[in-house]
């Protein structure tokens, strides 16, 4: 087959050719935006799932939806280590460009440029460790006296959600890897939103994280449960995860046999980042249409060296040989949740001991805690590429 018509798409955060199985969360973002816009309520999202079930690839097309539909989208990619301000400046700035074009939002519009330009500025100035979070002294920033902005606290993203409403239209935040922002930027960012949730402000946020997500947005205020949805984002489908493979194909005039479909489904358990790679390869060595089950399995090899070096182990490289010895010794254990007195008893240690690996762990998102005392792998199939670079017993995914 011609690689360069190759429809699979297994790089990450690229969208497949067909979004399969995603329609009604789709569909839910864009009623929350059209009420949003009609000067109604809407909770915003947070998407929960582990890695490679296409989380990001949801995420950016909800993005080109909320886009069609006219609103303003500021899009953060990976917060971690990052000040969420310094992110978030040249997009609001974008935003409300465009509505200051609105002769009904112009003043609010301009008037929070204004306090922007001020905030851009003191971000590389001496104020740069006073102004970390979302929270807006005036006063500090030396903008008392400009109109609305005067006499106290101001938040940019309410100002822009205000000029938005001025407007009618909304503001949309898309924020991926929600678990890696800061504490003390969480905790402001929910501040806000529950302003303009009280305020009906049409600005939304619309987040992807890994499952332990959902407990850090709670830890960092107690109402943070009543302004988010958190959405499961589960592998496909059979039937969904057969049509985006055989859907893609025929799009270019090629067909798979079916047998070849079902074993690809069985093998990745319907998460699409794997069925991308492995539909891509066997594409790519298959001699004609249909690509058959013989193709399919011929495939397998590259692409697991493919997931190997270039998913997996961009995980693997930012542990420590501790780390590694932990990973190692919780996949001899298999799939699925363990507890964490099975994996210590792996390693010849008491809990106590390697609690400090375990925190560090969940911290670099390549575990999470399912309930108290239980672990489980961020990574799907994790367990098994440790056990093929750290070899011990098993032999992985051998078809």
């Amino acid at each position: 087959m011609n690689p360069v018509s190759n429809p699979y798409m297994p790089g990450s955060g690229q969208s497949p050719p067909v979004m399969a199985g995603r329609d009604a969360l789709r569909e839910r973002v864009q009623i929350g935006l059209a009420r949003l816009r009609t000067g109604r309520s809407a909770k915003s999202v947070l998407m929960v799932g582990l890695r490679g079930v296409g989380k990001t690839v949801l995420l950016e097309q909800m993005r080109s939806d909320a886009k069609r539909e006219g609103a303003g989208t500021l899009c953060i990619e990976n917060p971690e280590q990052c000040s969420l301000p310094a992110l978030l400046a040249p997009q609001l700035r974008t935003v409300l460009l465009r509505l200051s074009g609105v002769q009904a939002a112009r003043e609010t519009a301009l008037c929070a440029l204004t306090a922007l330009a001020v905030f851009t500025q003191a971000l590389e100035g001496p104020l740069k460790n006073r102004l970390m979070d979302l929270d807006f002294d005036t006063e500090a920033a030396g903008l008392a006296g400009l109109g609305q902005m005067e006499g106290g606290p101001a938040t940019l993203l309410e100002r822009t959600g205000l000029a938005a409403r001025q407007a009618q239209c909304a503001v949309v935040l898309f924020i991926d890897e929600f678990q890696c922002i800061a504490p003390t930027q969480l905790a402001s960012l929910i501040v806000v939103m529950h302003r303009c949730a009280q305020a009906r402000t049409p600005i939304m946020v619309v987040g992807a994280g890994l499952p332990q997500l959902r407990s850090r947005v709670g830890h960092a205020k107690a109402y943070a449960e009543r302004l988010f949805d958190y959405p499961v984002i589960s592998p496909l489908s059979g039937v969904d995860a057969a049509l985006a493979i055989a859907q893609a194909a025929a799009q270019e005039g090629v067909a798979f046999e079916a047998a070849g479909v079902d074993l690809m489904v069985e093998r990745t358990g319907g998460y699409p980042f794997f069925l991308q790679a492995w539909a891509s390869q066997a594409w790519n060595m298959a001699i004609a249409s249909p690509i058959s089950l013989a193709d399919v399995k011929r495939a397998w090899a590259p692409t697991l060296v493919a997931l190997d070096e270039g998913f997996f182990r961009v995980f693997f490289d930012r542990l420590t040989p501790a780390e590694k010895r932990y990973l190692r010794a919780m996949a001899e254990l298999g799939p699925g949740t363990h507890r964490s007195g099975e994996i210590a008893d792996g390693l010849g240690r008491r809990v106590q001991a390697v609690a400090p690996l375990r925190k560090g762990l969940i911290c670099k998102g390549v575990i999470w805690s399912p309930g108290h005392g239980d672990t489980a792998f961020t990574v799907p199939f994790f367990d098994e590429f440790m056990q093929r670079i750290m070899p011990s017993v098993g032999s992985g995914w051998g078809i």
